[in-house]
Parts: C-alpha cells; sequence; structure tokens
C-alpha cells in the first residue's frame, strides 16, 4: 500500500489498443500525435481555430484566453453563442434532425433514443414553461431530478433563455438539498 499519494503518481504501465478495436477509431496515432503538438506549442491558436470550425457564435470571439487576471483566466471571454443551439437546433437541417441526440439506458435495462428534433421540441416546451413562470436571463433554476433524459431537457431549457443552472441529483434529501443549494 503506498504511503504517500507521490507514489501513487507513478504509472510505467503500457496498454495496447488492439487492432480490432484501432482500426474502427476516429482518428490514427499520428493525427493525435500532431494534434497533441499543436495543442502544446500554440494553445490559443489550436483552440480558436476549433472554437471557430465547430461552433457557431452570436457574437465572435476577439481573443481566445485572457491570462491578466490569473488566475482566474478566461476562455473566448468576448464571445457569446448560446449552448442549446450549438448542442441541438443546429442538427435540424436535413437528415441529421431525425438522428439520435441522446440514448438513455435506465437502471432496468429500457432504453430511449432521443433526436434531435424531438429534443430540440422538448426544449422548447420546457424553455417556454420556465418563461411562463417568469425564469428569465440570469436568473437562477436548481434541477433536482434523477439522472433522465428530461434533466438534459432542463439543462438545456435554462441555457437557451440564459438562465444559470445547478443540478442537484434527485437522490438527495430535503437537508441535503438545502446544503448544496
Amino acid at each position: 500500500m503506498p504511503t504517500s499519494i507521490d507514489s501513487a503518481l507513478s504509472e510505467t504501465r503500457s496498454f495496447p489498443v488492439p487492432a480490432h478495436f484501432a482500426d474502427q477509431a476516429n482518428m490514427d496515432a499520428e493525427t493525435f500525435a500532431r494534434l497533441t503538438r499543436q495543442a502544446t506549442e500554440n494553445p490559443e491558436s489550436f483552440w480558436g481555430d476549433l472554437a471557430r470550425q465547430h461552433l457557431d457564435w452570436d457574437v465572435p470571439f476577439q481573443r481566445v484566453l485572457e491570462v491578466d487576471q490569473a488566475p482566474f483566466y478566461r476562455w473566448f471571454g468576448d464571445g457569446q453563442l448560446n449552448v442549446a443551439y450549438n448542442c441541438v437546433d443546429r442538427h435540424l437541417q436535413g437528415a441529421t434532425r431525425h438522428k439520435a441526440a441522446l440514448i438513455w439506458e435506465g437502471e432496468d435495462g429500457s432504453v430511449r433514443t432521443v433526436t434531435y428534433a424531438q429534443l430540440h421540441r422538448e426544449i422548447s416546451l420546457f424553455a417556454n414553461a420556465l418563461k411562463h413562470q417568469g425564469v428569465q436571463k440570469g436568473d437562477r433554476v436548481a434541477i433536482y431530478m434523477p439522472m433522465v433524459p428530461e434533466a438534459i431537457v432542463a439543462m438545456l431549457a435554462c441555457a437557451r433563455i440564459g438562465a444559470i443552472h445547478t443540478v442537484v441529483f434527485g437522490g438527495f434529501s430535503a437537508e441535503a438539498l438545502k446544503d448544496r443549494l
């Protein structure tokens, strides 16, 4: 048994990936090494390029990383985007709208598949229900639910309208919930 945490941090074993598994990977080892090198050598350029290529921005960022308030770093601080739009809405064009956005498996083995179109509808309904209850941009919402697809709907609905949310697992007691809130 290690006597200090330092001894647990030195790991030298290697676990090779089976060839049949590597063959179905989305990236080969050379590409991974090249991307790792780029991210290490110039992280601002690397992450800035990825953010421009793969996210839709309402207000494009000008600065990738703000370090002037270290250790409180800000990534893309002058940019603005909507997480719900980037996660769901932009997938509504064409055949992608009918592809699985979420696959959930319950403890009893039941499986639910939710398409992007279905997820968008549920998020829109929940966001409108929140607004009907008076929730506005900047308001705080606590989501107290078990791990079910509706919890994702609630989080993305909050993001859609700009409400700040916190998630508390639905299995906590009233006292534990009070402490977390």
